[in-house]
């Protein structure tokens, strides 16, 4: 990690410094050695973090000091927990509270905002549930303190060695355009119950159209089935009996054509011979008339 310390062009030397760390007792050897406005720290232990400050020379005389810069040292713990209690989409003006938690008895609490890890809030811990918690609040919300935050735990003894960030918390304003995800439903810790009934009625109304896709499928398939065993069924009968399909056909072309046709009457009498003892008044048997059809090809 390398600390920089800008001043301007006409700096003779520059001094980096941790917040109440004792000076060198020798000014000239502390400007001689340090020419450049950089410090580098090769690794970032619970000794180096903390606050550090830097001036520079000119003309003989030193600037005051820069605004503290916040050295921390992280992941030295085990994460705490972080929930809003009002849900994470939230409306313009309205209180937030954020609550960070841990089962750690952390002395303090710190909340972050990931836009180059601003520290918003710093709090002590008060007992809960068995552990250590804070709530933080955020009023009134704009579209500026919209974003993703994080909260860390750590001691007294050690402020500046903080444990693993807890799990990322997205924060939207609605109504706001530069929120990317400003279109998406209002999350909320709601309890689980609702949240299975939620999925219950989600399945039913995914189950309803399915169950009636997939017997319009089956009675499809069934109707095909259908139509296809009774085209077989003709197809063989008509394999069996292909003599009576043809005489009917024959049949019928040859009474299409009623020229070619010759009807013939045959006639057959039969004598009768009267005897004596047959009445008089007894008819005479009728003559029958047959006909026969003649065809000449």
């Amino acid at each position: 990690m390398t600390l920089l310390c800008q001043g301007p062009k006409q700096a003779e030397g520059y001094r980096i410094s941790r917040v109440g760390s004792p000076e060198p007792m020798d000014k000239d050897e502390q400007i001689m050695s340090r020419k450049t406005n950089t410090l580098s720290i090769a690794e970032v232990t619970t000794d180096k973090t903390g606050l550090y400050h830097c001036s520079y020379q000119r003309g003989g005389r030193w600037s005051q000091f820069s605004d503290p810069l916040q050295l921390v040292m992280t992941g030295a713990y085990d994460k705490p927990s972080l929930s809003s209690m009002a849900g994470t989409v939230v409306a313009p003006g309205e209180t937030v509270k954020l609550q960070c938690f841990s089962k750690i008895n952390y002395d303090v609490f710190i909340l972050t905002k990931e836009d180059g890890d601003h520290v918003t809030q710093n709090q002590s811990s008060v007992p809960h549930d068995g552990g250590r918690q804070i709530i933080f609040l955020l009023n009134p919300v704009s579209s500026t303190q919209a974003g993703t935050y994080r909260c860390y735990g750590a001691f007294h003894e050690y402020p500046y060695v903080w444990s693993q960030p807890s799990d990322p918390l997205q924060l939207q304003a609605e109504g706001t355009t530069d929120s990317p995800s400003s279109t998406q439903p209002r999350h909320s810790t709601a309890p689980s119950g609702n949240r299975a009934s939620q999925d219950i009625r989600l399945g039913i109304w995914i189950g309803v159209p399915v169950a009636v896709g997939l017997l319009l499928l089956v009675f499809l398939i069934f109707l095909i089935l259908y139509c296809l065993r009774k085209a077989k069924n003709n197809a063989e009968r008509k394999e069996r009996h292909p003599e009576a399909a043809g005489w009917v056909n024959g049949q019928a072309s040859e009474a299409a054509d009623p020229q070619d046709v010759t009807y013939s009457q045959v006639n057959c009498h039969v004598p009768h011979q009267e005897t004596a003892g047959t009445p008089s008044w007894v008819p005479r048997q009728t003559q029958s008339s047959e006909y026969v059809t003649l065809a000449f090809k």
